[in-house]
Parts: structure tokens; C-alpha cells; sequence
């Protein structure tokens, strides 16, 4: 029998076809038609991985006849995939990023060394919506920025000129303004456009695999159990319409590559899905985060067309939420330890490299952290593959942000949308949750905010999740009149950031906690400029204990909104770290709660904060856009971290100020269970860390620093293992007033890159190491400044961090001048040369 997803499928992809047919567009055929037979995307064949030979227009062309015959008015650019066309206007200060069209071109050298076989492009995502040609043929369109799409192109191919020695391919991506494509405008987060993720070609016999899909569960029900079953379902992809015999051989291997099951068996050509094998594996080795173990499923297919085989992991786990409790792995309590990643990084905005991604994602783990919300959409097989890895515990999301429900053809695109999600990363043990939306209560939000069809839609999707995979829980974050629809629910509780001080977190928690059947913390924590720092930050000294403490709209930051450290406050790392400091020391006495995701990792852009200290760029991140580890890391990392770890706050601070002979704090954030600080040589004395004694786990001293230059250093242990961190900086006890002028200096380089420094004086010519003043940088001559990063670091216009600011230039083999301006205060000037 088939799988009853699989129908509910169908009707939604019959639903969309009639989209289709009234636009004369062509539908994708499923993605996992061609993933398993290609190799991993980090080590992806020049056969099989297109990620060279592209030339790339941004603008308005008249279909594929103008790609390939008006060089004359569209100037082409060589780019290798992946490629995010707004990679560099992502975080522009002065112009929204581009929504329009981007047209790609290639030419296709065809091989095909399966007899009668298929050709097929698989595209692992693109934004927003596409459009894909062969010659001038349209072979087809896809909907949706996150999703992975294929096209068979074997017809297209056989009707393009046999005079051509290779087929032109064209591709339009368009990131447009599309009331009937979700997410929405609202959403805070760019909505990227590009072929930013990998394309593949791919051949395939006539009658081959189109996906393959592992429902382990345990033989006795009881959590652990000595034995599990292993269903494997498949769907056939028969163009040809073959009803003949086919040869299964389905092999289950266990992480040591080591063949425990095989079964072979011939069957008759099926329709839909079906359940093709079943086996028992014997004293399983679970998945969890700190052992993720993972097996292999090998099924080969053989038929009169030739042979396809398909390769997935999978793994064994059992995952409960204890209703009003916490959350169990195996039987076993487990507290969600996590955070949230958007797909974005400086200089490639969507199309982050997949080093770089493994390297991300390593430091999710190297944080301690067991949990990871994807958000707000479908990522990349890529970071499923890391979480399983790795052990990382996921949810994963719907792009149904901030919107209310539109029309026919939104709710199509958003239902397909959650299903394609689902079908194409079913197998992946990391996955816990299926997330169905995210702030879809926002005020003004399209078409309106009708809580009658936003219930019933989510509903209907709620019901779609748990026909696809009755093994996975649904899960919803901030839509308070939904709340009983999914299975998991996260209200909004932003103590101490958007309302309220953070020292209300666990009142708000326990109120909460009685309300919801299965509850986690989902979205909490601070915007920080990376390398501000504060003796005593400015915190919620104004923001009245008892307010409702969930955001506003947009970021509190509205005239009249009530007093709220997100728009009154310092944006210090000093005052983040607190906060941090203080929500995690109260997780861990709470045996009741399931756990929590602090958002968001990594800092990334928007086109909603254009008033931030780095402009449109949201700041809550634990590590910059460029992955620049923030003091916040090791916030977690302390609470978190198995591995012995000891960081002085302050590694970015390099001015300390105060009277002479004034105490000042020095704070370590470390998971050893002592440390002893050292001040210029000297010992400062050993302290025991206790988690519940604020800040920083009772790893503190009250020191005295000496005017100038002063060393820290510290020793901790655990386990029997030393660890030590150490940083100097200069203690400043003059006292200064507003800034009056600045200078403007090289401080270091690297080859042809020039990192300058911008630093801002009272009029007697001391540091102002408050001033937070928006400065712009500019530069005239051959070199260029390396700006539109998203870090503080990284854009010609950004506040002031404790009265500096940086930006590098690339020199160009030539002399440049830059220059820096505020208002009200003098610039300055300096030359730079190679």
C-alpha cells in the first residue's frame, strides 16, 4: 500500500498544477528524484556539479532570445556558483537591497552514458522564484526560495540544434515583491536572490528511484528497547510508464560501514509510495547529541531500463516532550540547549560556501549547544547533514512569516512549500520538529490579520505535517490564539530586551509554563555592537518591571513605545553577556522546562534596521556576520562546553577607564570549577564557580587597575586539565567630554589590505570612550574599502564602539586617501598606499 503522505501530496500537487496550467508554467518534479545519486556537495564531480562555466546579468531581459543574442545591451559577468546576487548591496546604509531579476547563463556539454536515460538539473535552492531554459525552450518554474527543485530536461535537450556542440541553459531568478509567495515582506530577514545553492546534473535510467525513506521505530514500544524495525518506503520515478518486473536489493549498514540486513526480493512497478522492506535491527546503537550515531540504507533498483541505486542515512531515537515538563531523548531528560541560523554571511549573503558552513556549524557545537531552530525556511541538505553529525537536535521551518493567509496561490505555494520540506529531509535523524510558521500575528500583516483563517490554515497544515510524518511533532513560535493548533509552542518572552528586566525571565517562564501543553523558549536574547563595551551598562534601570515581555512592532524602537533596554539602552556587549548570563543560570534549576533557543547565532541582514549600529543588519548574533566570535560565546560555552574553557570578558575592550586606585570588575566565563586571576603578576585570588551566583558564576574579582597598561591572566582547571586566557589593555582615568575631532590612522596590514582605525577626542584631545556617534567612511584614489560586511568592522557607516571605529581597504597596487565624517565633528584624513 502507499504511504498516505504520499496522496496528500498529490492532492496538493494537483492543486498547484492547475496553478500551473493558468500560468503556462511547468512543475519541478520532486528533489529527491536526483539527490541520492549525487555525491555530497562538498566533493560534488565536474560531471555532476555545475558550479563553474556561468556568466551572470542583473536587470530586466526579453526571455532566453535577448540572454543569448543581446550581449550588445546586457553587460555579463563570469560568477561561479553558488552565487547570491546581493552579496554586496545585502546590508547597504544607503540603498535597500536589489528585488528584481537575475538572469544566469551556461552551456550544457551533454554525456548521457545511461542507455535511454534521463537528464535532469537539480537545483538545491534559489531565490525567489525561477524560471529555467533550455535553448529557448522554458522547461519549466519554480516557486519558493528554500526548496529543492529538478527538472527533466532529456526532451529539451533531444529538440535544441544538433548542429550545437553543447545546450544552452538559462536561468531567471527573481526576488521580487510577490504578495502570493511566501515569506513575506515583513519578515526580518532579506529575502535573498540567486542560484545561491548548488546545481546538479544528473542521468538516470528511464525507470529509477525518485526517493527512499527509513521509518525506524522501536519493536516493543518501551524507550530504550533491545531491538528496533527499520521500514524503507520508496517512490518510483517512470516516466515511461513501465508496469514490468524490477529487482530490489536493500542493505542496512551500521556507522562502521558493516552490512546487517539485506534483503532481496522482484516486485511489479508501483505507483505512489510503497513500503518495499522491513527488517529488525538488534540492540541499536541510538542517535542522540552526544553519541550521534547513524546508519546507511543502500537500496538498488534493477529493471529492462538498467540500474539505480540510492544511498540515505538514518538514525534511531525516540524523542518525547512530557506534557507541562521537559523534553526526553531516549528515555532520558535532555534540556534543549540551543540557538537559530539564518542562511547568510558576509560578502556572500545566501550562497555561504560550504566550508564556511561546516566551519558555523562546528562552532554551534563547539558552544555546547544540543538544539538548533532553522529559520525561518527550508535550509540546505548540507546543514542536516552537519546536525546529524555533529548531534545537533533541530527544528525546522515553513517560510510563513508575519503573514496573514492570501490567497489561492499562497496557500498552494505555503502548503507545498511544508511538504516539500518534509519529503526531502524525512530522513534525518537531527530532525525533531517540523515548524509551521513563525509571527503570523504581526500587525498590518497581508492580507490582514484575520485569526479565523489564520487558525483554520494552520490547521490544515498541522494536518499535512502529521499525515506526512505521524512520527515528528509540529511546532509554532509567537501566534497566542493558535497556540493549542501545533503540538510544541513557544510564546514571545523577551525579558530584559523588547519590555521588562531580565530578572522577571523566570516568573515569565512559570506563568507560561501553566499555559501550554508543550512549551519551549523559543527567540530570546539582546542586540550587541560587537566591540562596545561598558563599565556599567545601561540597562533596564527605565523599563518598568511587570510589562508584557514579548516584542513589539517593529523592535520597540517606535515613538511612545514604553521604556525598553532595545531602544533605551547601550547595545553593549557587557550588558548582552548579563542577560545571557542571567536566562542561562535560570534554565538549569528548572527541572520542568523542555529548554530554549537564544536567537540568533550568527548576526545577519535586514531591511528593517537601517538604524542599527551596523546598518540593516540584526545584532543579536553570538558571533558577527564573518563569524568574529563575540564576548556572548563564551557566555554559553561556559554553561554549556564539555572541553575546559576559560575567557576573560574583554578581549575587544582595549580601553578601560575610571578614577585611579577605583575597583573595577574583571569577569571569566568559564566551566571549570576554579580560577585564579592574576593582575599584573600578581595573584588577585582563586574563586569556586556556582552557577546560581550572578555574574558570571561567581568568576569575578574587584581589582584596581594601574593608569596604562595593565595584564590579565587567568588559570582554571577541570578534570585535570589546565586552561588560561589572558588580554592587556590600557586603564584610562582621565575623564573626557563630547567628542570634537578625530584621528585617523593605518594599524595594520596584511599584503595589499590596509585596516584603518578612526578615533574620536574631546576637545582637550582625550578619548571619548562613550562616544557613540555615527561616522561614514569614504575613500578617493585607486583602492577600494572592503565595506557592506554587516560587521562592525565592515560598514562605511556605523556607531562609534567605546569612541573608535575600523573598515579596511584594498589598495589596488596604488595610493588612495580615506576619510572619516560625523556630524557636528571635524573629519579627518589619511593616506594609504600599497
Amino acid at each position: 500500500m502507499p504511504h498516505s503522505f504520499h496522496f496528500s501530496r498529490r492532492r496538493f500537487i494537483k492543486s498547484i498544477a492547475a496553478v500551473a496550467a493558468a500560468t503556462q508554467t511547468k512543475l519541478a518534479l520532486p528533489a529527491s528524484l536526483v539527490r541520492p545519486v549525487l555525491a555530497n556537495a562538498e566533493a560534488c564531480s565536474a560531471s555532476q556539479c555545475l558550479d563553474s562555466g556561468w556568466e551572470y546579468y542583473r536587470g530586466a531581459l526579453d526571455g532566453p532570445w535577448e540572454v543569448w543574442r543581446g550581449d550588445e545591451i546586457a553587460v555579463w559577468k563570469e560568477v561561479a556558483l553558488p552565487h547570491c546576487f546581493n552579496d554586496y548591496d545585502a546590508c547597504d546604509p544607503d540603498t535597500p537591497y536589489y528585488r528584481g531579476h537575475g538572469w544566469y547563463r551556461s552551456r550544457l556539454s551533454i554525456a548521457n552514458p545511461v542507455k535511454d536515460g534521463r537528464v535532469l538539473l537539480y537545483f538545491e535552492g534559489a531565490g525567489q522564484t525561477s524560471h529555467v531554459y533550455v535553448d529557448r525552450a522554458m522547461v519549466g518554474s519554480h516557486v519558493g526560495g528554500y526548496d529543492e527543485f529538478v527538472f527533466d530536461i532529456t526532451d529539451a535537450v533531444a529538440a535544441a540544434p544538433a548542429s550545437k556542440s553543447s545546450v544552452p541553459l538559462a536561468v531567471l531568478c527573481d526576488n521580487s515583491e510577490n504578495l502570493e509567495r511566501p515569506p513575506s515582506d515583513l519578515s526580518d530577514f532579506s529575502l535573498y536572490g540567486g542560484l545561491y545553492r548548488h546545481v546538479h546534473l544528473a542521468y538516470v535510467p528511464a525507470v529509477s528511484l525518485e526517493a527512499v525513506h527509513i521509518v525506524p521505530s522501536f519493536v516493543t514500544g518501551a524507550i530504550p528497547d533491545s531491538a528496533a524495525t527499520a521500514k524503507v518506503k520508496a517512490r518510483l520515478y517512470n516516466p515511461v510508464k513501465f508496469s514490468g518486473s524490477a529487482a530490489l536489493i536493500v542493505e542496512i549498514a551500521d556507522a562502521a560501514g558493516k552490512i546487517i540486513a539485506r534483503i532481496e526480493k522482484s516486485l511489479a512497478a508501483w505507483d505512489g509510495e510503497a513500503e518495499i522492506a522491513s527488517t529488525t535491527i538488534a540492540s541499536p546503537a541510538l542517535w542522540s547529541p552526544a553519541h550521534p550515531n547513524l546508519y546507511t540504507c543502500n537500496v538498488t533498483l534493477t529493471t529492462a531500463y538498467g540500474k539505480s541505486v540510492v544511498k540515505e542515512r538514518f538514525g534511531i531515537r525516540h524523542a518525547e516532550f512530557v506534557d507541562y515538563g521537559p523534553f526526553k531523548l531516549n528515555g532520558e531528560r535532555l534540556l534543549l540547549r540551543g540557538t537559530q541560523r539564518h542562511m547568510d554571511h558576509a560578502g556572500f549573503a545566501a550562497a555561504e560556501p560550504d566550508a564556511l558552513i561546516r566551519t558555523e556549524m562546528e562552532l554551534v557545537k563547539a558552544m555546547g549547544a544540543n538544539f538548533i531552530r532553522l529559520g525561518h525556511y527550508q535550509q540546505s541538505k548540507l546543514v542536516l547533514d552537519l546536525c546529524d553529525e555533529l548531534g545537533l537536535l533541530v527544528w525546522e521551518e515553513a517560510p510563513w512569516c508575519r503573514s496573514g493567509v492570501g490567497d489561492e496561490k499562497w496557500q498552494d505555494h505555503t502548503r507545498l512549500m511544508l511538504a516539500n520540506m518534509i519529503d526531502q529531509h524525512f530522513n534525518h535523524p537531527s530532525l525533531i520538529m517540523w515548524g509551521l510558521g513563525n509571527e503570523d500575528d504581526w500587525p498590518g500583516e497581508y492580507p490582514a490579520l484575520d485569526q479565523t483563517a489564520i487558525c483554520g490554515f494552520m490547521r490544515e497544515m498541522n494536518s499535512l505535517a502529521h499525515e506526512m510524518d505521524p512520527s515528528r511533532f509540529t511546532s509554532l513560535r509567537r501566534c497566542d490564539f493558535a497556540r493549542d493548533i501545533p503540538d510544541v509552542y513557544s510564546p514571545s518572552i523577551w525579558a530584559g530586551w523588547y519590555s521588562g528586566v531580565y530578572t522577571e525571565y523566570e516568573s515569565a517562564l512559570e506563568k507560561q509554563r501553566a499555559q501550554i501543553k508543550r512549551f519551549v523558549h523559543i527567540e530570546w536574547g539582546a542586540d550587541s555592537h560587537a566591540r562596545r563595551h561598558a563599565e556599567m551598562p545601561e540597562s533596564a534601570a527605565k523599563a518598568p518591571f511587570g510589562a508584557d515581555l514579548f516584542e513589539n512592532t517593529p523592535d520597540s524602537l517606535e515613538k511612545g513605545a514604553r521604556a525598553a533596554v532595545s531602544r533605551d539602552g547601550d547595545w553593549s556587549e557587557t550588558y548582552a553577556c548579563d542577560l545571557f548570563d542571567w536566562y542561562l543560570k535560570v534554565q538549569e534549576t528548572l527541572p520542568w522546562l523542555a529548554g530554549s533557543a537564544q536567537w540568533a547565532f550568527k548576526d545577519f541582514t535586514t531591511p528593517l534596521r537601517v538604524e542599527n549600529p551596523v546598518p540593516r543588519v540584526n545584532q543579536k548574533g553570538v558571533i558577527e556576520r564573518d563569524m568574529t566570535k563575540k564576548e556572548g560565546y563564551f557566555v554559553f560555552q561556559s554553561y554549556w562546553a564539555e572541553e575546559p574553557m576559560a575567557h576573560i570578558y574583554g578581549h575587544t575592550w582595549p580601553v578601560r577607564w575610571g578614577a585611579e586606585g577605583q575597583a573595577r570588575i574583571v569577569k571569566v566565563y568559564s566551566n571549570c570549577a576554579t580560577a585564579e586571576l592574576f593582575l599584573n603578576g600578581a595573584s588577585a585570588g582563586t574563586r569556586r564557580r556556582n552557577s546560581q551566583d550572578f555574574p558570571a558564576a561567581g568568576l569575578r574579582w574587584m581589582v584596581k587597575f594601574a593608569p596604562g597598561k595593565n595584564h590579565l591572566r587567568v588559570v582554571a582547571g577541570k578534570n585535570g586539565v589546565t586552561v588560561s586566557d589572558e588580554i592587556e589593555f590600557q586603564y584610562q582615568t582621565a575623564k573626557w567630554s563630547k567628542p570634537a575631532r578625530f584621528s585617523l590612522a593605518q594599524i595594520a596590514r596584511d599584503k595589499d589590505v590596509v585596516i584603518i582605525e578612526a578615533t574620536a577626542f574631546d576637545a582637550k584631545g582625550v578619548l571619548s570612550l562613550d562616544a557613540k556617534n555615527v561616522v561614514r567612511f569614504s575613500l578617493a584614489g585607486s583602492g577600494s574599502l572592503i565595506d557592506n560586511q554587516g560587521t562592525s568592522t565592515g560598514s562605511r557607516v556605523v556607531q562609534l564602539y567605546n569612541g573608535r571605529a575600523r573598515i579596511s581597504v584594498r589598495c589596488n597596487d596604488g595610493a588612495c586617501t580615506a576619510g572619516v565624517t560625523s556630524e557636528g565633528i571635524a573629519p579627518a584624513f589619511v593616506s594609504v598606499s600599497a
